[in-house]
């Protein structure tokens, strides 16, 4: 079992290896090392799954990596219910995303394709590396690691400079979250003598509150970078720059989800620190409503998928944020089919339409690409929270938490979200797919996608359907199979599951508020009554403010990126490094050449001269003599 789960997280690594040292060799058919180097951990991992469910779990060292003094950490993976579904999560949804990539990037170069494969398997390690750890420095390399993949991925057009831009704009926004959980990671060892995750927790009951609230909330601040919360979302929308798989990676099956894993196997911690979990919550719920708003008006097919995923992660950190740890990875899980999905649909629309991504140019395009429309609508079904795709299932549950642990304002405004998420995924659905041609030239080089593109839509569309099943297994479904190691919430999630506890109020609740958000979106865009445009004229101060994104990015320009800047162009760079450190260096130089000028005049050649300086010298040390 020990070589098992070594195979599910290095295959990828040396797959990365394969084609990143030998690209000039692999070449077009880096794909052939590429794929199977994720499909066979993900086949290992339904094994492993199901030897889980058996009740086997492991916990091991495979070396020891740091051992200085008492600070011991190793190399060492852990399996459990929660590593486990990450671990199927990711291998299988990036198996499908590989796949469609054969046919998405095929118009790379030689070396480029090989390139773009090579990070994508290491993507894969670095993730796998995350779930699998068995302490938090080991999680913390896996950590820096997918942010160094996200860098290269989004920025993977680098002689464009809106990539380029985009892929630094995501790592230093995340080095701004990474303190925060570099500090934690001080505060753990400092106060429970270890980094290794049993240790941790075993003792976890020693840690004040006030110390465990800091600790929570320096951990939550990594999270907010990496799982792309308020404030350090900002990222996110740009990294659209990147290849559409790759959007489909990072939004479904790697980096994005990290911060929601963190805190749930950080449950203990945050067990301790009541404080920190209402922060979680509120601002989990703050960003699912921002960042759902964000997307109402926005016409960029991307865009508003990333704008989606902020949501949907919002809704994430609110289940983690309630106590509903399991409900918020049931959500992780389901998010995963249907958010993969929709972002290769969106993938497959621009392949057809030469990689055009303005909703308004669009229309009608079911006719020409029925497989791509009919797995994009499952995806939209699925994310609106319809029954019985995947969404209702996990959604519902964490706004049921969330209303029966009391969160009554966190409920409130998670159900409002869902309308507009209801309304905007179904606009994007209407704007492309129904309705006229909006660019005849466009829909006239409108077509269907070849097989190794589909394949994986229609896969990934049969996930977003059935995945929340999961829901109704024996033994408490999903959430069951998850809190055997949380050891909270048992009892609630058995009740949700089966509609008890008043849930069926809540349902039918969030169910209709979904309808609705669907019927306003078909009225105003495919019965044009009330216009949109009309709309948008009557409220544009809103409207403006939303399309604007309420300019967040340019306030951070303006009090944080420009006044930096500026203190390093001028305080820094002319005053500190030119004027002083330059100043010194400089001035011992100057300092030493006029003493040496002047000692290069005594130099004259002449041995009379020579004799005076001697007797000088004879006179003056003869003088001292005499005085001293």
């Amino acid at each position: 079992m020990r070589d098992l789960i070594l195979a599910v997280v290095f295959i990828p690594l040396i797959g990365a290896a394969i084609n990143g040292i030998f690209c000039w060799k692999t070449r077009r058919k880096a794909h052939y090392i590429a794929v199977p180097a994720i499909a066979i951990p993900a086949v290992i991992s339904l094994y492993l799954l199901v030897k889980v469910a058996q009740g086997y779990h492991f916990d091991d060292v495979l070396y020891w990596w740091i051992a200085i003094g008492d600070f011991r950490v190793p190399i060492g993976f852990l399996l459990d219910e929660l590593s486990v579904v990450m671990l199927v999560t990711v291998t299988f949804i990036s198996t499908w995303i590989h796949i469609y990539s054969i046919g998405y990037m095929d118009h790379e170069p030689d070396i480029s394709y090989a390139r773009y494969f090579t990070y994508l398997n290491l993507f894969v390690f670095f993730m796998l590396v995350l779930v699998m750890a068995n302490n938090y420095l080991l999680m913390f390399v896996g950590w820096e690691g997918v942010g160094l993949c996200s860098y290269l991925l989004i920025g993977y057009w680098y002689e464009k400079m809106s990539a380029a831009n985009a892929g630094m704009k995501a790592f230093i926004t995340n080095r701004v979250g990474d303190f925060g959980f570099t500090i934690a990671l001080f505060l753990i060892y400092k106060h429970l003598g270890s980094l290794i995750f049993h240790d941790v927790f075993a003792r976890a009951h020693e840690l004040s509150v006030p110390l465990a609230t800091l600790i929570t909330l320096l951990l939550f601040t990594g999270a907010t970078g990496k799982s792309a919360q308020i404030p350090l979302y900002v990222w996110l929308p740009d990294a659209m720059e990147g290849p559409t798989p790759v959007s489909s990676l990072i939004h479904a099956a790697t980096m994005v989800t990290a911060g929601v894993y963190m805190i749930a196997r950080s449950h203990v911690l945050y067990n301790l620190a009541p404080f920190t979990m209402e922060v979680v919550a509120v601002v989990g719920v703050i960003t699912a409503w921002f960042a759902a708003s964000m997307a109402l008006v926005n016409n960029d097919l991307k865009r508003v998928l990333a704008f989606s995923t902020i949501s949907q992660l919002g809704y994430m950190f609110v289940g983690v944020g309630v106590g509903a740890y399991a409900a918020g990875i049931f959500h992780l899980f389901t998010h995963a089919f249907f958010k993969g999905l929709m972002f290769l649909c969106a993938g497959s629309v621009m392949h057809a339409l030469h990689g055009e991504l303005n909703m308004q140019k669009m229309g009608g395009l079911l006719k020409k690409m029925k497989i791509t429309g009919i797995t994009f609508i499952v995806g939209a079904l699925a994310i609106s929270g319809v029954p019985p795709f995947a969404g209702f299932w996990s959604k519902d549950s964490i706004l049921h938490h969330a209303f029966v642990e009391g969160h009554k304002f966190v409920w409130l405004v998670g159900t409002i979200t869902a309308g507009m998420t209801a309304f905007y995924i179904f606009r994007l659905i209407f704007l492309t797919f129904f309705g006229e041609p909006r660019d005849k030239e466009l829909y006239e080089h409108a077509h269907e996608n070849p097989p190794v593109m589909t394949i994986p839509m229609i896969v990934l569309a049969i996930g977003s359907a059935f995945a929340g099943l999961f829901a109704l297994a024996p033994g408490g479904g999903f959430e069951g199979f998850v809190n055997r190691i949380m050891h909270a919430g048992h009892e609630a999630a058995v009740h949700a599951a089966h509609g008890e506890g008043g849930a069926g109020g809540l349902i039918v609740i969030s169910v209709a508020v979904a309808l609705i958000g669907i019927g306003i979106a078909y009225l105003m865009y495919i019965k044009r009554t009330p216009d949109p445009v009309e709309m948008a004229q009557r409220f544009r101060p809103i409207y403006l403010v939303l399309y604007n994104r309420y300019w967040v990015d340019e306030l951070y320009f303006a009090f944080f990126i420009n006044p930096t800047v500026g203190i390093s162009r001028h305080v820094l760079w002319k005053i500190v490094d030119v004027g002083i450190i330059d100043g010194i260096v400089n001035g011992v130089a100057r300092l030493c050449s006029l003493i040496g000028a002047g000692v290069r005049k005594l130099q004259t050649g002449f041995i009379p001269d020579y004799a005076w300086f001697i007797l000088a010298g004879i006179i003056v040390v003869c003088g001292i003599k005499i005085l001293f």
